[in-house]
């Protein structure tokens, strides 16, 4: 009923769960949980979450690079081998890919470069790509408007309309976390009535932002459903139904082509 469209499985704290990860996974479905996009942030993550997708149907994964990386392992990230390690039909996604200035500027134009790269393998593999941006909503949307990107998620969104409404107008979704749950998010709440239901995916961000009631804890995929609920405030709709309507998104953003 519900979609973790952004959890980072490699990075759980699984102590509650005695180190075991199908645990945590089996936990979250009892919650409703029916489909996870585990994350990559490094190129060499799919090792893990390729071996972790093939134990699990309900599990997929991104390839792809952070921003926050060193130069170094962005450069890694050639569009061919993005293309390559993107072959797998668990692939559902590249990424997270995107601009962060708010952690480094060092490497802002190895960033444009490498965000670019993500986008033509996105293309060429005709898969979403699942952009992080902070500190770089005008760069971040001018890169995808310039790379004709038009199948992708900005994912944890906490930016203004005007940025959303530039990444609608492309043919993105846009995926909420766990901060718009927090009492301090009204002005975030106020941008995400503005986004039309059928372009509205959750996800944790797992094992970051958990959201209220759980906030300040390590957050995991079966608290996905206390995202849906503060959007079903939102959006004047019952629980049930935005579970229904992101998970329809989710299936629809896989089957573009």
């Amino acid at each position: 009923m519900f979609v973790d469209t952004h959890c980072h499985l490699t990075m759980l704290d699984l102590s509650p769960y005695e180190g075991n990860l199908d645990q945590a996974l089996e936990q979250a479905r009892l919650a409703g949980v029916s489909k996870f996009m585990g994350i990559s942030v490094d190129l060499d993550d799919h090792i893990k979450l390729a071996e972790i997708a093939s134990r699990h149907h309900d599990v997929g994964y991104t390839v792809g690079v952070h921003p926050c990386e060193d130069d170094h392992v962005m450069a890694r990230a050639t569009t061919d081998y993005l293309v390559e390690l993107a072959q797998s039909e668990k692939v559902w996604a590249l990424g997270e890919t995107g601009l962060d200035y708010y952690h480094s500027t060092d490497f802002i134009t190895e960033q444009k470069q490498c965000f670019a790269r993500h986008i033509q393998a996105s293309k060429i593999v005709k898969k979403p790509v699942v952009v992080h941006t902070r500190s770089a909503k005008h760069d971040t949307v001018d890169i995808i408007r310039a790379e004709q990107s038009t199948h992708g998620i900005l994912h944890c969104f906490t930016e203004d309309w005007e940025t959303a409404k530039a990444v609608l107008d492309c043919g993105y979704y846009i995926s909420f976390s766990g901060i718009i749950s927090f009492k301090s998010a009204q002005d975030l709440r106020d941008v995400a009535k503005q986004v039309p239901l059928d372009r509205v995916l959750i996800e944790t961000d797992s094992p970051y932002l958990a959201p209220v009631p759980y906030r300040g804890k390590t957050n995991e995929p079966k608290y996905v459903p206390y995202v849906a609920k503060a959007l079903s405030d939102v959006y004047d709709k019952s629980l049930e139904e935005i579970g229904m309507i992101t998970t329809q998104n989710f299936e629809n953003l896989l089957n573009l082509k």
